[in-house]
């Protein structure tokens, strides 16, 4: 922690002698507390803590859900302006962004443009990109990625002493900037010494975000924090703040086979949804067309990868080739961009290969290139192969798709603000508009580093307005843990028909909502994945699990179940083939339905036990730990290629921006 405390035993006569602000701080049930010398105003300069029980409750200005290139960069920034905490589920290093390694897109090439940037982004996202959003994060990107550099980042260079620019699929010029094939490792190793050395922001490592909690008043939604678990103590730690960032990533694990790390499971997007949050585009699911395929590997790994090893973009925009196990070259088949096509073009070109040979992978070539060319831009990737019997530089390697992005999350506005007052979004877990309906490569670590730093602003300035508006007077409920009431036979049983059911909707998502799609195979997967959430509910309720218990596997377990329906059904929503969204019943390209996919809450709040809350106040997000919010609205919203208004029959104008947002032919689901 940032500040001074003082640890020490409360007993009731301590905590009565505490003032109002901070008694009125400390909700019902809560275990302990701590007082930061910053929150409310609150006239005790020494940050107390009470320790009664087990749970903890943490107070600071800004919350940041994540320790990405997101998280990291924004609490970099806001630091200067308060105390920040990090919540991150793992170890600090474990994220997308440690695991990217093609680079940052960006303009530096003389003879390469803004307009160009923007060119290939809106193409490569079928012209669903928000030309605004696109305009923003091609043009401020060269700046943020000049600010890694001076933070002490090193990025390759060529012999004249300039960055060395590559070049990726989908790009029309050499902008990638880069780290050999492990950029975001580096950017991860700068960002965190940067964090390490500020005072004022704290790291909290190995802490689950269970839920955010929210308050609702005159019909606006307040987003006052999270609750998290620690992991390695088993304590329930409540985090409140002035403002939440939320920068935790993507959903990959909701597919068997994915290049995101364990870690991402979709957990900020489904607490997002339960809070009311606007969802957007969840039926672009990114397969990057070239993770290693250890199967055709000479020595094959002990265990299953956790993750699946990619192999980045760059191979191709290297001049790597793609053949078949016949070393037929395929691409020019399909695309005349052959191995420069984008992504969603080349997953689905390598998807068809399959099907037709019966194989299991294809081969990506990139030995015609010298030998040191390769050891010197792919050291990582050769290291990998070679550890297998691979050489890289004489055969070529096995690789097959798998689930990589999401483009779609929680819809964010041009400064990461969402729906929700106090909560922003930045990285993966957002939709920004930049992306439309398939993600250009490398464009994922810019939008990150480009809207951590345009939240920034907006969020000193929702604090101020925090720190003046008094004390909070909120009581939430309180997580449990089910060692305190469950035998350790009874979890481990749940924990074990966790993984099970975690499996068979991986295998459903890959079967019925993979690559190519059709409305009949969605129409499965929808029912298929409600049984199978029924099941596993029915499952942990007989063997004594209670509403509000939490524990990781469970937890993560209902995000998947979230994110995933949230896919399904935005997919049956989209009745056209655009981007990373193909379906056989309709293949085709409509500018009708040239929209974004919207998920709205509705006002109806449903529990396992079926009850419904109706209150208008919404003072308790955690209803039930899995209740979800059933009543949702799923359509497609009108805005034009650029995100202009545009008339509506019946509906008036239409913008992408907040508050307001008119719902075009909803569908209730």
């Amino acid at each position: 922690m940032s500040g001074n405390s003082i640890l020490f035993p409360c007993s009731t006569d301590v905590i009565a002698s505490l003032c109002p602000q901070t008694l009125r701080l400390c909700c019902k049930g809560l275990n302990s507390f701590l007082a930061p010398s910053t929150y409310n105003n609150a006239t005790r300069r020494t940050q107390v803590l009470c320790c009664l029980q087990e749970n903890v409750t943490k107070y600071f200005d800004f919350i940041v859900v994540g320790s990405g290139v997101a998280g990291l960069s924004y609490a970099i920034e806001v630091s200067k302006h308060g105390s920040v905490a990090i919540i991150t589920k793992a170890e600090s290093r474990e994220c997308n962004t440690n695991y990217a390694q093609g680079g940052v897109s960006a303009v530096f090439c003389p003879s390469d443009s803004v307009e160009s940037h923007m060119h290939d982004t809106i193409v490569a996202g079928g012209y669903l990109c928000d030309e605004e959003t696109v305009r923003v994060v091609c043009t401020e990107g060269p700046d943020r990625i000049k600010e890694l550099i001076a933070m002490g980042a090193s990025f390759d260079h060529g012999e004249d002493g300039q960055l060395h620019l590559a070049r990726e699929g989908g790009h029309s010029h050499r902008r990638i900037v880069h780290a050999a094939d492990m950029t975001g490792r580096e950017i991860e190793r700068a960002l965190l010494k940067a964090v390490d050395d500020d005072p004022n922001i704290s790291m909290f490592q190995h802490h689950f975000a269970i839920d955010l909690l929210t308050q609702e008043d005159n019909e606006e939604i307040y987003c006052h924090g999270v609750d998290t678990l620690n992991t390695e103590t088993q304590q329930i730690a409540r985090f409140i703040g002035k403002v939440t960032l939320l920068a935790s990533g993507g959903a990959g694990h909701i597919y068997p086979s994915t290049t995101n790390p364990p870690v991402a499971t979709g957990d900020g997007i489904a607490m997002a949804h339960r809070a009311q949050a606007v969802i957007s585009n969840m039926e672009f699911v990114q397969f990057h067309p070239t993770a290693l395929a250890d199967e055709g590997l000479p020595i094959k790994p002990t265990k299953r990868r956790d993750n699946a090893f990619l192999i980045t973009e760059a191979v191709r925009g290297d001049g790597g080739i793609l053949y078949n196990q016949s070393m037929l070259r395929f691409m020019p088949y399909y695309d005349e961009r052959a191995e420069l096509a984008p992504r969603d073009v080349v997953a689905r070109s390598i998807d068809d290969q399959l099907k037709k040979t019966g194989q299991r992978y294809v081969l990506l070539d990139i030995s015609h290139q010298p030998r040191d060319k390769i050891l010197s831009h792919f050291p990582n990737i050769a290291a990998e192969c070679l550890r297998h019997g691979l050489d890289i530089t004489s055969k070529p390697i096995p690789v097959v798709p798998a689930a990589h992005y999401m483009c779609g999350g929680v819809l964010a506005g041009l400064h990461g603000e969402t729906n929700i007052k106090g909560l922003y979004v930045a990285g993966e877990v957002a939709c920004t508009g930049l992306h439309g309906a398939n993600r250009l490569a490398s464009n994922s670590l810019l939008e990150a580093l480009v809207f951590a730093r345009r939240a920034v602003q907006p969020s000193v300035e929702h604090m101020s307005r925090r720190s003046s508006a008094g004390p909070l007077d909120i009581c939430w409920g309180q997580l449990v843990l089910p060692a305190a009431s469950l035998e350790d036979s009874s979890v481990d049983d749940i924990n074990t028909r966790t993984r099970e059911i975690r499996e068979e909707l991986q295998a459903i998502m890959w079967e019925y909502v993979g690559i190519v799609r059709s409305t009949s195979r969605l129409k499965n997967a929808e029912w298929r994945i409600g049984e199978l959430e029924i099941e596993w509910e029915e499952f942990l309720f007989r063997r004594g699990w209670k509403p509000m218990m939490v524990n990781p596997a469970a937890c993560e377990m209902r995000n998947l179940f979230c994110c995933a329906k949230m896919v399904v059904s935005s997919a049956l929503a989209r009745q056209e083939s655009r981007g990373l969204h193909f379906t056989e019943d309709f293949p085709y390209v409509k500018e009708s339905k040239r929209k974004p996919t919207i998920i709205s809450a509705g006002q109806g709040f449903e529990s396992w036990t079926g009850e419904q809350d109706r209150r208008t106040n919404r003072s308790n997000p955690l209803l039930s730990l899995f209740g979800g919010i059933k009543n949702e609205f799923i359509g497609l919203w009108e805005h034009t290629r650029f995100g202009k208004t545009v008339p509506v029959s019946g509906f008036g104008k239409v913008n992408r921006r907040f508050p307001v947002f008119k719902l075009v032919h909803p569908v209730l689901c």
